[in-house]
């Protein structure tokens, strides 16, 4: 008896279908989806949202100075002539980042290994490339997800049994963020 269910797909179409439906999960805070679809979903998601929760403050704040291009008042690189070349203008910034501990970038990548990319469309309607945004899943994780649960042990998730599906009369449930 293997520690998982195989549901009737290959490895690679398996561990696909999980990738899609822990990233969704955690993007839309719930999916509608088969039961033994879910439980298998709901470890992954489980085990995610805990290594988020105990990584979430594990960092330091370093203050850093950059070099970062000056600009006119329409947004245009400022540049000057210095021996017969236009170089551009920088000035230093000094900005406060976040630098993690290596748990914590040890918990990041291991998130990136798993979570798949998402790419945010605008709600107009169009898809335009231009408009498009990158998710950071871990930032997300880390930033609003973890900080709902700090005090919680366990049971980030719920399933809720909605019946069976019209066409093979398979249990469906949606499985939700708590």
């Amino acid at each position: 008896m293997p520690g998982y269910r195989k549901l009737g797909k290959t490895s690679a179409q398996r561990k696909a279908l999980l990738r899609n439906q822990v990233t969704n999960l955690l993007y839309h805070g719930k999916i509608t989806t088969t039961d033994t679809r879910a439980k298998e979903v709901r470890k992954i998601a489980e085990k995610m949202i805990t290594l988020a929760v105990k990584e979430r403050e594990n960092f330091t704040e370093v203050e850093v100075t950059a070099k970062v291009a000056k600009k006119d008042a329409n947004g245009n690189r400022v540049k000057e002539v210095v021996n017969g070349k236009k170089v551009t203008v920088y000035e230093e910034v000094k900005k406060t980042i976040k630098k993690d501990s290596a748990s914590k970038l040890a918990a990041r990548r291991a998130m990136l290994a798993y979570l798949y990319p998402v790419t945010e469309v605008p709600a107009d309607g169009k898809k335009v490339r231009k408009n498009t945004k990158e998710v950071d899943m871990c930032d997300k994780l880390f930033d609003e997800i973890a900080p709902k649960y700090a005090d919680r042990k366990g049971g980030y998730t719920r399933m809720i049994k909605i019946g069976p599906r019209k066409g093979d009369a398979a249990e469906m449930v949606i499985l939700e963020l708590v």
